[in-house]
């Protein structure tokens, strides 16, 4: 098996990376500038998705361990965390309910079809899970991949920078916003910056999901 893939996807993330920590500019994302970078290669080299995908299929095995290894901060902070159950649980069950209607109405509002809003309702929690879902209540499960990761990238690239904005300086605000609101790729950037923050998004990220999984069959019923 050609390693290409593996290859160019770690030069390319190492590169972006020391520019984003010389620039600490949201333009220089890391995560964004790979994906757009690789895709650009992919299309002028004539190499499928496919094909790059089985190269570099390594990469793609340590994402489960990668998401198991958050459990490691939310044990560590487990005291404080508990102290904080009522309002975590409560953030979750407004944010991950406005998640699914704030995109819901705001496609209906711009005229898109039952089809579409269907497959946007759950672009907030993790691929795997949303793509179940989608499944389930008729949505088009490769159009919600596409949101779920573009979410992730927005969340990714922006939500520190809108928590400080806004003024959101609690850890455990910043964290369940973030998890609830972007997922994996949103909890990537945040615990880099804030382990306790990290950790309260790896959990919100789970709970999240499993919320969505349950409450989104039945709720798209009655929007």
């Amino acid at each position: 098996m050609n390693p290409y893939g593996i290859a160019l996807t770690l030069v390319v993330f190492y590169v972006f990376s020391e520019l984003h920590a010389r620039r600490k500019a949201f333009y220089t994302n890391p995560v964004l500038l790979s994906i757009l970078t690789i895709a650009v290669v992919l299309k002028l080299g004539n190499v499928s998705y496919d094909s790059y995908m089985e190269s570099a299929v390594f990469l793609k095995f340590l994402l489960g361990p990668a998401v198991v290894s958050l459990a490691i901060p939310v044990y560590k902070n487990r005291a404080l965390i508990a102290r904080y159950a009522k309002e975590i649980s409560l953030g979750i069950l407004i944010g991950g309910t406005t998640a699914v209607l704030s995109a819901y109405w705001t496609a209906q509002l711009l005229g898109a079809s039952e089809t579409v809003l269907r497959s946007i309702a759950p672009k907030s929690v993790t691929t795997a899970i949303a793509i179940g879902v989608s499944a389930k209540i008729g949505g088009i499960p490769s159009l919600t991949a596409v949101l779920v990761i573009t979410t992730g990238l927005l969340g990714n690239a922006f939500a520190p920078e809108l928590l400080n904005v806004f003024g959101v300086g609690d850890r455990i605000a910043r964290g369940l916003a973030t998890g609830v609101s972007s997922h994996g790729l949103g909890t990537a950037r945040i615990i880099t910056e804030d382990e306790l923050a990290g950790a309260v998004s790896g959990l919100a990220m789970a709970l999240n999901g499993v919320f969505t999984a349950i409450l989104l069959p039945y709720l798209i019923e009655v929007i």
